[in-house]
């Protein structure tokens, strides 16, 4: 039976009679497209077909003695609204219409119809403009009203959000077939489904003449044949120009052809190749052109060209899918996967143009920007994870389809950049130490009362500023960072130190030359602590780093110790000789020296300031006690014991000194006490009793030095000369089951000068037979 539509064309008149058609005349025409529009679901063009339909599976029907019947239309036959541009494509046909394509009634009454469905077709999207318009309440509506109203606009969404049935009814295919100048009009007119219909009864045609002749084809069949192909050709380029151009809905035809066409894949006249995967490829163009559609700025433009172009891209990208998901997917069946193909799309089209985009980045910002938004943005809340874009994107993959080696390449990339941008940081902070200190002299700053330079501070902010932004990409990323990032830093400590003795060898005056490597002491041993924190991250890297600086720190402190003991190794020669007993003008400059070193001290960090003060107090004394060793003096008259009031003194004065500089070497504090007390006995014959705590206090403490000490008391021979010798050494085997500490080694370090006074040590006994009386 005709469509009411049909038969009365009143129906359409009444509809079309304003362009702001009365809310009655809205709900009576919809009611009446529902019903309509569900009849071109089931099958397009049901309701216009007088005959039974035939299904996709059924033969073409037979030819009526009356002639060919009228081409059946479709309602969507006209352009639909939101197709966009569409492709002509024209090709030359080796057969020409002789009557032209105006000369058969099929094709005028093709036309017809086809004028007046696509009014239709514009009647529909007009009634649904004037649905979507905000109503006007006036006082005298009732809650009832506004809630019905509520209620159609509903139904009217879920109407236009239906979708697309999987199974159809195909249009009755005219025995006849329009000529091919006609179909190829279609065509290029967008009327997809008369073309459609036409050309499939053009290809059935040619079935029955290619049976009927066999393997005795003719020219004219061949001819025929390759106007078919022509005719797919062009059919399938517009449909797929069609996809490619349509950013809303789709005409219904578009896929119906698509449907038909893989149903009929293994049969004669048709086109190679899969329409369902052309239709694919059509997706992933018109995605392209989306993509390609983003305004890129160029680097001149902005330093943020490529942040800004990524985040575009992104809003494309949503914009896009949220177009897909809300129109364009309701002009297909679900067998289509219309959401699914243009994700998988996005993922494709979008990898590949980052893979061209990379080779334009090389600064250090862009490489991050592009990183970041590969790994994280991407698939966040911003772009694939979007609200919008739910619940669609449930099972779906949200990762982009890059070649292999592309995002590891792109990290190398990155973790390269890096590492040069640490080094030129690097080279400018030695820049900055030359023309801000070394070249003007400028003394140092303090830092919670210790010399320091803030380019510690410096090198870890750019250092734990790099690691942090690259874990926010992800871990291994940090990892990868921290490691080049150290390395390079491993160069640093004897760069700078090279950097340092060429600019400040020469430093005057000499305190100032101090302060610097006191500085540097200190700021490279708060640069290692800082890099402590990533020993867990990269081992390897932080202990290499740790050992260069552990260097550079021991060689600046022994540059500053050996500067020390060349500063009072002519006031410590001056002890235990005559001038020192009448003068205390060595021993003063000694004291003066090392107050100094204990102000220098008190300006380094621990540990390194008790190091150096453990090694210099270590120094000093053994120094201090050595002179005795040397026999350059001998005191008599009893002078001994001034000296060893003197010793007692002096040595008690330089610990002091070293406990200020919180010296750990306790165990040196007895010896000032016990040599003063060997030295001072006004009895030698006293001096037996008090050799127990110097033997208990330094096991190292030796005959020979016993010898040397007698020597500058004034005892050089005689009996109580070897009585106490021999007290020494029943001593030593008293004590001599404890083992020695030789972390607390004082005498063993000493040199002692021999007595070549020989009579000094030969015993008493010998002495007797020498006397004139034997």
């Amino acid at each position: 039976m005709m469509d009411e539509s049909v038969e009365n064309p009143d129906v359409d008149r009444v509809s079309l009679k304003s362009k702001t058609p009365t809310k009655d005349a809205i709900k009576e025409t919809l009611g009446t497209l529902r019903q309509r529009f569900r009849g071109v679901t089931n099958g397009p063009f049901s309701s216009l077909r007088k005959k039974r339909p035939k299904t996709s599976s059924e033969e073409a029907p037979a030819s009526d003695d009356s002639g060919s019947p009228n081409s059946p239309l479709s309602p969507s036959l006209g352009p639909s609204p939101g197709c966009g541009s569409q492709v002509n494509s024209g090709s030359s046909f080796q057969e020409q219409d002789e009557d032209g394509p105006d000369a058969g009634p099929q094709s005028s009454k093709a036309l017809g119809l086809s004028k007046k469905y696509s009014a239709m077709s514009r009647l529909r999207s007009t009634i649904r403009r004037g649905s979507n318009k905000p109503k006007i309440k006036h006082k005298s509506s009732t809650n009832d009203e506004s809630s019905s109203e509520e209620k159609n606009s509903e139904d009217d969404e879920q109407e236009a959000n239906q979708e697309m049935p999987e199974t159809y009814t195909l249009p009755e295919i005219p025995h006849t077939p329009l000529s091919v100048m006609q179909i190829n009009k279609l065509i290029e007119t967008a009327l997809l489904e008369e073309a459609h219909v036409n050309l499939l009864a053009l290809r059935q045609e040619f079935q029955r003449e290619q049976e009927q002749c066999g393997e005795d084809s003719t020219m004219e069949l061949a001819k025929k044949e390759k106007d078919i192909n022509l005719l797919y050709e062009e059919l399938r380029n517009k449909v797929m120009a069609i996809v490619c151009d349509s950013d809303k809905e789709v005409p219904v035809p578009v896929a119906r052809i698509i449907q038909e066409e893989e149903k009929r894949a293994e049969e004669p006249g048709g086109l190679a190749g899969s329409w369902m995967e052309a239709w694919r490829e059509a997706v992933v163009k018109r995605v392209q052109v989306k993509v390609d559609s983003v305004p890129l700025d160029s680097k001149e433009q902005s330093s943020s060209w490529l942040a800004v172009y990524l985040g575009h891209l992104g809003k494309a990208i949503v914009e896009d899918l949220g177009s897909v998901k809300s129109v364009v997917r309701w002009c297909y069946p679900p067998s289509f996967r219309v959401f699914s193909t243009y994700v998988k799309g996005y993922h494709t089209v979008v990898g590949q143009h980052l893979k061209q985009l990379e080779e334009q980045v090389t600064e250090l910002r862009d490489l991050y920007a592009l990183l970041d938004w590969i790994i994280n943005k991407y698939k966040s809340d911003r772009i694939m994870g979007s609200e919008s874009l739910q619940p669609d994107m449930k099972d779906e993959s949200t990762d982009l389809q890059l070649e292999e080696s592309f995002l590891k390449q792109l990290q190398e990339k990155y973790c390269c950049r890096v590492k040069e941008d640490i080094s030129a940081s690097l080279d400018r902070v030695i820049e900055l130490e030359n023309e801000e200190t070394w070249r003007n002299s400028k003394p140092p700053q303090k830092e919670d009362t210790f010399l320091d330079s803030q380019f510690h501070m410096d090198i870890w902010t750019k250092v734990k500023g790099l690691a942090v932004n690259s874990g926010k990409i992800n871990a291994p990323l940090e990892q990868m960072v921290l490691s080049v990032s150290l390395q390079e830093l491993t160069n640093f400590p004897k760069r700078f130190e090279s950097e340092f003795k060429r600019h400040c060898g020469a430093v005057e005056p000499q305190s100032l030359w101090i302060q610097y490597h006191i500085t540097y002491i200190n700021s490279f041993a708060a640069l290692q602590e800082h890099m402590e924190g990533y020993k867990d991250t990269c081992p390897g890297e932080v202990e290499g780093f740790r050992r260069e600086v552990k260097c550079l720190i021991v060689r600046l402190v022994q540059v500053l110790e050996d500067q020390f003991k060349e500063d009072v190794k002519p006031y410590l020669r001056g002890m235990m000789v005559r001038k020192w007993l009448r003068s205390d003008a060595d021993f003063n400059q000694l004291y003066s020296h090392t107050a100094q070193l204990s102000q220098h001290c008190s300006v380094m960090r621990p540990p390194h300031a008790q190091d150096v003060a453990n090694r210099l107090h270590y120094h000093v004394v053994k120094e201090y006690v050595g002179q005795l060793m040397k026999n350059n003096y001998s005191c008599k008259n009893r002078k001994h014991e001034k000296a060893a009031t003197k010793i007692r003194q002096q040595l008690g004065k330089l610990a002091n000194l070293f406990e200020d500089m919180k010296s750990t070497q306790d165990w040196l504090y007895p010896v000032g006490d016990d040599l003063s007390d060997i030295i001072g006995q006004k009895n030698k014959t006293n001096i037996k009793e008090h050799l127990e705590p110097l033997v208990k206090h330094y096991p190292d403490f030796s005959r020979r030095h016993l010898v040397a000490v007698m020597n500058f008391r004034g005892l050089l021979r005689g009996q109580e000369h070897q009585l106490i010798l021999q007290r020494l050494t029943e001593l030593k085997k008293k004590l001599d089951g404890g083992s020695i500490d030789k972390s607390r080694v004082l005498f063993d370090d000493m040199q002692v000068t021999t007595n070549t006074d020989c009579l000094s040590v030969v015993p008493l006994p010998c002495l007797r037979n020498l006397l004139p009386d034997h």
